[in-house]
């Protein structure tokens, strides 16, 4: 096949195609427009770049649609264009978006759009959405606001704020009730969430599940509870190793409870190897930390926060 015929079989068909074929689902609440996730199993793809382009968040494969092929089947380049052009005409399933298409704001800086958004404040629609639904408690959503954390999101979905180590904010987790996503534009680097100088760092995937162990450890003063907002950018990975190199830096790796969170743990355990850092691994009950807290939230109903802790946080604490 000529190489002119190779580009434009390969641009006929989406990777989305392949992965239905191969027995792959979206994982709807898991993806954005810009990056639909796809389940089989335990097995991951990230579908990027308009339907073009792929990951898999669990090794470092990537690539186009041949190399998709490649991947799943483990067959050479002239059995992944046979595969491909059967695929020719094939129209995979389209996600259904539960929130429309936002105009760009490319005419705004990524700071510009975060100063202009409001703080949460008590009883607005983003303060009843973590506290209610999310569980957090008021003194941890006044401490995210007071660190300049927090915004009030659209349809009453929260932003939380990703800063490089100079604090400059350079993007936010987009999260609220029917929609999830990133800032467009924007870059993934971490979410911080407790004292500046604090030697313990405790890495989850999501701002929400930083703030929930943060609730769960009684906010030890000790810790910065982060997010990787559930990637890896190289900024992630230089913004993490620039935390382990203070002194008595201790990794904690709180990351989710599943086979994608046991991949990002045994990366930042090899950070802290590198480094010469204490690690040790924090795995929530549930899937995630805030299933956690939401399930002492049920358990518990009523009592003071901060009494009765899962046994797991009671351990971190005494470490």
């Amino acid at each position: 096949m000529e190489r002119n015929d190779v580009e434009e079989l390969k641009e006929r068909v989406l990777c989305a195609a392949v992965l239905e074929k191969a027995g792959f689902a979206i994982d709807l609440k898991e993806s954005t427009r810009r990056a639909v996730k796809y389940r089989r199993g335990d097995d991951i793809i990230i579908v990027i770049h308009d339907g073009k382009g792929w990951f898999d968040p669990l090794s470092d494969a990537k690539g186009d649609v041949y190399a998709l092929v490649a991947h799943l089947d483990r067959v050479g380049f002239s059995e992944c264009l046979e595969h491909v052009a059967n695929l020719v005409g094939f129209v995979p399933t389209e996600p259904l978006w539960t929130r429309p298409a936002r105009k760009q704001e490319a005419d705004l800086a990524v700071g510009e759009r975060w100063r202009r958004r409001r703080k949460p404040w008590p009883g607005s629609l983003t303060w009843r959405y973590l506290g209610e639904e999310r569980a957090l408690s008021d003194a941890t959503i006044r401490a995210a606001i007071r660190h300049d954390r927090l915004r009030e999101g659209p349809h009453g979905s929260m932003w939380a704020a990703h800063t490089d180590d100079a604090g400059l904010v350079t993007g936010w987790e987009e999260r609220g009730p029917e929609w999830r996503g990133f800032a467009t534009g924007g870059a993934k680097v971490l979410f911080r969430f407790g004292p500046v100088d604090a030697f313990r760092f405790c890495l989850t995937e999501a701002a929400i599940d930083a703030m929930s162990l943060a609730v769960i450890e009684d906010m030890r003063p000790d810790s910065l509870f982060l997010s990787t907002g559930g990637g890896w950018s190289p900024s992630t990975d230089a913004a993490i190793r620039a935390l382990v190199t203070r002194d008595n830096a201790f990794l904690v790796a709180a990351t989710d409870n599943n086979g994608q969170g046991d991949v990002y743990a045994e990366r930042l355990r090899a950070i802290a190897n590198e480094a010469s850092c204490r690690f040790e691994r924090l795995r929530p009950t549930a899937e995630d930390w805030n299933a956690d807290l939401r399930m002492m939230r049920r358990r518990k109903g009523g009592e003071k926060e901060g009494e009765i802790l899962l046994p797991h946080a009671r351990r971190s604490r005494q470490g």
